[in-house]
This record gives structure tokens, sequence and C-alpha cells, in this order.
């Protein structure tokens, strides 16, 4: 059984994260100085070693000219004594240790200071080494005088004590052993702190949340909200959406309030109108009457669930087709007539015109601007009027009828809104709402135009 560990918060994450920014920094800081400072004192160690292998160089040259026989063999007549005499001989030489090795004729032999290190190669070509704690050049060396010229290879290497190096090393190590862990720690903590300070406006949003989705009261103030730094931003964000999903809630809830009424008025009428008729025996022909009363209370109830249907219709379920939209006008145009002989509707569509979209909403959507001005314009001339713009199409329904204010006219669109003029007609309040839900699946617009004494503009732009 695996064991889950429970996840950090974002406190611990921040200061966490400032750890770790923290102990790379100094790491790499560390790092840099390490590689600059050690190369400075190698280089140092070595310049002084070869100032100083320089002017031994010189004087082991000389001895090995006083020390060669007629023949050119004697570099073997150096001895220990001649070679610490010269190294003691000058203050700058006096931690060095020298060795000489000859190679003449096939003999290899060497002569060498006490202290001169174990292991070092005799067949070292000229350059410079470091050995453990020690650094070690080589150099090919002559003798020096007139008619002076030694037979074969002698080498000088000369060696000093690196010990400063390897232990500035090391102390620069246990320097990074014990800083690095100190940074680390002190880096969480003042993380830890900087993140409670950061976190505590988060945490007021929280609480502000909480309590906002405890009370259900989300117009109620947002703390800090306002166009400060992000997390004022952020409040205001939050504060702007749960008043939306406020305003949200309650057109929800006046929507649901008056579909509710809508529907109980015809249904109290159907069940009324029933169980009247089923009171007592009535003949084939009142039977008759009631049922066409009961059917027509049934087509109100059809045409309200119908229309909230579609104004609840999703834009995924919507259809694409190109809709011809002046056949769409004219159907509505010939309706209007048959339903309303007296009304004055005339159709201006002299191109066809087709757009994108849904056939069945977008011929409600029709339907309904015409409908609308035949129902409130009583006795005025309707214009529906078809054109083609520019990237889309226009449909307009206008009419010369009494027109509205700009109170009513503001309202106007909304569901199941009717103003009081209009309340005792047959419609339910949905009708501009379903041509403005249209509009809005079809990425168009709906744009009504009243005043009073000058008439009614309703019209529909659909994109192409």
């Amino acid at each position: 059984m695996s064991l889950k560990w429970p996840p950090l918060t974002l406190r611990a994450r921040l200061a966490l994260w400032a750890a770790l920014a923290t102990g790379l920094a100094v790491a790499l800081v560390a790092g840099g100085l390490y590689v600059a400072v050690n190369g400075f004192l190698l280089r140092s160690q070595q310049d002084r070693l070869l100032s100083a292998v320089s002017a031994v160089q010189e004087r082991v040259e000389g001895e090995l000219g006083r020390a060669a026989g007629p023949l050119g063999f004697g570099v073997v007549e150096v001895t220990v004594a001649d070679l610490e005499r010269i190294v003691r001989s000058n203050p700058q030489t006096r931690n060095l240790e020298l060795r000489l090795v000859s190679v003449q004729l096939g003999v290899v032999s060497q002569v060498q200071t006490a202290n001169f290190p174990a292991g070092v190669a005799l067949n070292l070509r000229d350059n410079l080494y470091r050995l453990n704690d020690q650094l070690i050049t080589v150099r090919g060396v002559r003798a020096r005088g007139p008619g002076r010229d030694l037979q074969g290879d002698i080498t000088l290497a000369v060696a000093t004590d690196a010990q400063a190096l390897t232990e500035a090393q090391r102390a620069f190590g246990r320097a990074l052993a014990w800083l690095l862990p100190a940074a680390l720690l002190l880096s969480l903590a003042v993380g830890w702190g900087v993140a409670g300070r950061l976190l505590r406006p988060v945490r007021a949003l929280e609480g502000a949340a909480r309590d906002i989705g405890a009370g259900g009261d989300l117009r109620r103030p947002v703390p800090g909200a306002g166009q400060g730094d992000e997390l004022a931003r952020l409040a205001l964000t939050l504060q702007g959406t749960f008043g939306g999903l406020a305003d949200a809630r309650e057109r929800e809830q006046a929507f649901l309030r008056a579909a509710a009424h809508d529907l109980r008025s015809p249904l109290a009428a159907v069940q009324a109108r029933v169980e009247g008729t089923l009171a007592r025996e009535r003949d084939a022909a009142r039977y008759r009457a009631e049922l066409r009363e009961v059917g027509t209370d049934m087509t109100r109830l059809a045409t309200l669930t119908n229309h909230l249907l579609l104004l609840a219709r999703d834009a995924e379920a919507m259809g694409r087709a190109p809709v011809p939209l002046r056949d769409l006008a004219a159907d509505a145009v010939d309706r209007a007539r048959e339903l309303s002989p007296e009304a004055d509707v005339d159709l201006l569509a002299p191109a066809p015109v087709s757009v994108q979209g849904d056939r069945v909403l977008l011929g409600q959507a029709i339907w309904n601007l015409t409908m609308n001005a035949v129902r409130h314009a009583p006795g005025a001339t309707i214009t529906v009027q078809v054109e083609a713009e520019a990237g889309g199409a226009t449909v307009t329904v206008q009419d010369d009828g009494p027109g509205v204010g700009a109170d009513v006219l503001a309202r106007l669109g909304e569901a199941f809104y009717r103003p009081d003029a209009a309340r005792s007609g047959e419609g339910h309040g949905l009708g501009l709402a379903i041509v403005r839900r249209a509009a809005e699946l079809h990425g168009g617009t709906l744009t009504l135009e009243s005043a009073p004494g000058a008439g009614f503009t309703g019209r529909l732009y659909l994109p192409g």
C-alpha cells in the first residue's frame, strides 16, 4: 500500500521555490568564486615558482660547468650538498627542492635534495606539473663556462609545496558546506514569511467567497476589489462575476415565475372546463363546443411550450444551412394577412437574400417581428423589408402606429415582459425575446427603435 503525501499549500510551494532559487544562486556564485579564486591562487604560485626556477637554473648550470670533466662527463660530480647550497643561497628559493637527472651514453644518474617528493617520474618533459600537494617544473639545463659542454641529456626538476593552495580549496569547501544549508534555511524562512504576507489578500478573498456562497448574497462587495495590483483586479473580476451570476439568477427566477404563471392560467382553464363539462350530462353539440375550447387552451399551451423551447435552444443544436430570408418573410406576410385580413402588411424584397442558419428559428423570429407589429399597431401600415448588406442581411419590420415610450422600449425583448397596455392580449411576452435570442445564436443583433406617435421599427441583422 503506497502512502500519499498531502498536497503542499501555495504558501509552502512559494517558500520552497524561494529556497530553491536562493540555493541555485548561492551554488552558482560559490562555483564561480571557487573557479576564479582557485585559478588566481594557482597562477600566482606558478608565477612565483617559475621566477624562482629561473634563478636556480642559472646557478645549477654554473655549478654543472665547474663540475664537468675534460671529456664532458661530470654531472654526477654535483652533490646533494651543492644542490642544498644553491637553494639556500637565496631567500626566494629556500622552499624549493631540486633534482638533476642525467642520461649519458645510456646511463641514467640522478642527484636530489633530501626532501624532493617521491614518485616523480625521471622521464618528464619540460613542463609544469602538479602532483598531490606539490608543484613541479621540469627544464633542460646545460653547463655554463668556456669550453664546458656536457654530453647527454640533463634535466632539472624543481618542486615546491602547494599545500597552501590545497588548504585554500578545502577551506572554501568547508565554508560552502555550511553556507549553502544556512542560505537555504534562511531563504525558506524568509520565503515562508513573505508568502504568508502576500497570500493574506488571497485568504481574505477565500473567506469572502465562502461567506458569499454560504449566505447567497452575490452582490456583497468583495474586499480589496479595485484597479491596483493583480490581486485587486482579481477581486474586482470576482465581484463582477458574482454580480453577473446574481443578474442571471434573478433573470432565471423571473423567467420561471412568469413561465409558471403563464402555464398555470391555461392549465387551470383546461381543468376547470373539463371539470365543468363532466359535472353533468350535456348534448353532443355542447360537448363539441367544450372540446373546441379545450383545444384552444391546448393550442395556447403548445405555443407557449414551443416558445420556451426556442428560447432555451443551444447553439450546438442549431441547424446550419442556407436560409432564404425573402421566402420566410413572404410566408410571414401571407400568414399575417390570413389571421388579420384587416391588417395592411406589405413586403419589400426586390432580390433573394440567403444566410447560413437555422430555418425554423429564423422563420419564427421573422414571424414574431411581423405579428408584434400587427398586434400592437392595429390599423397601421406595416412594411416588411429584406435587403442584403455588406457582410450579411437585414430584415426590417416597420409600422406607423402609436409607438412606445423610452422606458417600455428599454425592456422590450425581455422574456415575459408585456407592457400594461398589452397584458390583455394573446401573447406571452416571448415574441421579441425569441427574436433577440435568434439574433444572438446567429451572431447578429436586434435593434428596436420607437417613440410615442412615431411608429415602431424592429431591425434584425444577420451576418452572411
